[in-house]
């Protein structure tokens, strides 16, 4: 058995035999014209049936993976027409009086070589897709079909790399898996796997050679490794694995699709908790109706310095767009307590968890603050963007955010720049947003209730500290009446409230939920299902008297 470590690039299981993927070897002669326009003519001729045949990738990708991921085949369309690459395609055919497909070629590998060189990991991944038109304008002047990816049964792909083009050519129904030699997590063929949910490697750390060819392997992507002859242990805990994602799977068909509604017509929302804009594909996957909780925190998290309005817009619009029209709910950062970035210089405190985070920096470095919400605003102008504030405990605090609220929009309508309409609710996680609810409902579009820091703080036990296991319950009643006070008080002032804490999961208690009037749950994407399920197969008013008997 041999073991290689690859990068993960979507999750899941895959048993079968390898199938080793070569592209065709397309020899490129340079050979001597005597009529440049003719050759010329024939270069055009040849760009138009390559356009055709991306617009055919374009229309199949939109069905399969959505509109933003197949954005990348209209990108392919534009890098065809650039003036730069025509230009030189056509100065080699007349100064060096040479055929099409050699000026092609060398085209290719000049401006590949040139996004290669750039500093910016975007301007590089552009570098495989010159590759990848040029490739396919050399097919068509030498009167071939690209390449696909063909096969009998169904096989686990193991190649060099592969192009956006031939990811999307997959069939899905033959391809197990795919693992390859070389690519990024940020290249277009990951994002494309991620959306097509096919379990996937990049950047595998093997020689292709084809003694493989035809051996039973297993890809392992929740863990990045691909078996190779595996022995018989491996094989039995792997197919487990497989069994039990083909039972999410079957799930997952018969559920999908299917409104979320009680026996006796109550509906609910069941929307997802995301890390950040990777995790939407599992959103997609799992049916969730919207985005309840986007994490903003991790991309100051994660960055080395402040990120910049235009870096988070750019994440909140890709965000809104691949949810195409679906509420996606983003909390403003969530910094401080557990969750610590160096260059915010917050000072070593006593008590974190109670201490200056979350909204209270927003509220005290404005800058900040305002950074975000014109980010956030702009975005909303390509979808469905609600804005969510964390750690509030007072009718005072939110006024002052629909002040600072103003003012950003205010700077955006000088400025010419869209926003759309956008709702604000309010984390309720204090037991004092609690007893205030009725007075903040007046103020705001919606609550979410963060149930993990409400717990914490109603029971004064930090949740951190693995000593007071035994005394922390999530079930304790002042909590589940604390939840009951909140959505009654939201629904005196017509308002919707949702959970997005963990408790929202609890499949133990979404019947009490249920019975509370609680509007929305919000969780990790693999929890939908089992939550929809139960919520298909209740009679919310016959659960209400039972518990009255």
């Amino acid at each position: 058995m041999n073991v290689y470590q690859g990068k993960s690039v979507f999750g899941g299981i895959a048993i079968g035999r390898i199938s080793i993927y070569k592209k065709g070897e397309q020899q490129v002669k340079r050979t001597k014209i005597t009529d440049a326009s003719a050759e010329i003519k024939r270069y055009e001729e040849a760009k138009q049936t390559a356009i055709e045949q991306l617009q055919g990738l374009y229309d199949k990708a939109v069905k399969e993976v959505g509109e933003a991921n197949a954005a990348i085949f209209e990108i392919h369309q534009m890098m065809l027409e650039d003036d730069d690459y025509q230009d030189s395609v056509k100065n080699i055919i007349e100064t060096q009086q040479v055929n099409a497909e050699y000026a092609v070629a060398i085209t290719g590998d000049n401006f590949a070589s040139m996004f290669a060189a750039m500093d910016d990991d975007y301007m590089r991944e552009r570098s495989a897709d010159v590759k990848d038109i040029s490739e396919r304008l050399i097919s068509v002047l030498a009167g071939k079909n690209k390449e696909k990816v063909n096969t009998d049964e169904p096989v686990i792909i193991v190649a060099d790399d592969l192009a956006p083009s031939e990811t999307v050519q997959l069939d899905k129904d033959k391809i197990l898996a795919f693992v390859t030699v070389h690519g990024s997590t940020n290249s277009h063929t990951a994002i494309l796997a991620k959306t097509m949910n096919i379990p996937a490697l990049i950047g595998t750390d093997m020689m292709l050679n084809d003694e493989i060819d035809g051996a039973m392997a297993v890809v392992d992507g929740f863990n990045g490794k691909f078996y190779i002859n595996p022995d018989e242990e491996t094989l039995s805990e792997m197919q487990k694995k497989l069994d039990e994602e083909i039972e999410k799977k079957k799930l997952l068909q018969t559920l999908k699709g299917r409104e979320n509604i009680t026996l006796d017509g109550q509906k609910i929302m069941l929307y997802a908790n995301i890390g950040n804009i990777k995790d939407i594909a599992l959103v997609r996957q799992n049916d969730a109706g919207g985005i309840g909780l986007f994490r903003s925190e991790f991309i100051y998290l994660e960055s080395e310095d402040y990120p910049s309005e235009n870096d988070q817009f750019n994440i909140y619009k890709t965000a809104a767009e691949m949810m195409a029209g679906k509420r996606v709910i983003i909390r403003t950062l969530d910094i401080g307590a557990d969750k610590q970035a160096d260059y915010f210089n917050l000072g070593h405190e006593e008590n974190p968890a109670m201490g200056l985070r979350a909204i209270r920096i927003c509220l005290t470095r404005p800058e900040i603050f305002k950074t975000q919400l014109r980010a956030l605003f702009r975005a909303s102008a390509y979808g469905k963007i609600a804005i969510m504030y964390p750690m509030i405990i007072s009718v005072d605090e939110v006024r002052k955010i629909k002040e600072i609220v103003e003012e950003v929009k205010k700077e955006l309508d000088e400025q010419n720049l869209e926003y759309g309409e956008v709702e604000q609710g309010i984390m309720i996680e204090t037991p004092a947003a609690v007893i205030m609810s009725d007075e903040l409902a007046k103020e705001v579009d919606f609550f979410s209730i963060g149930t993990n820091d409400l717990t914490q703080y109603t029971l004064a036990i930090d949740r951190q500290n693995p000593s007071l296991d035994d005394f922390y319950d999530s079930h304790h009643p002042a909590i589940l009446r604390m939840i009951k006070m909140v959505v009654d008080n939201a629904h005196k002032e017509g308002k919707w409230v949702g959970i997005c804490g963990e408790l929202g999961a609890d499949t133990t208690l979404t019947k009490e939920f249920l019975a509370m009037g609680v509007d929305e749950l919000s969780v990790s994407p693999g929890r939908i299902l089992p939550l929809r399920k139960i919520i298909l197969e209740t009679d919310v008013e016959k659960y209400r008297k039972g518990l009255e008997c």
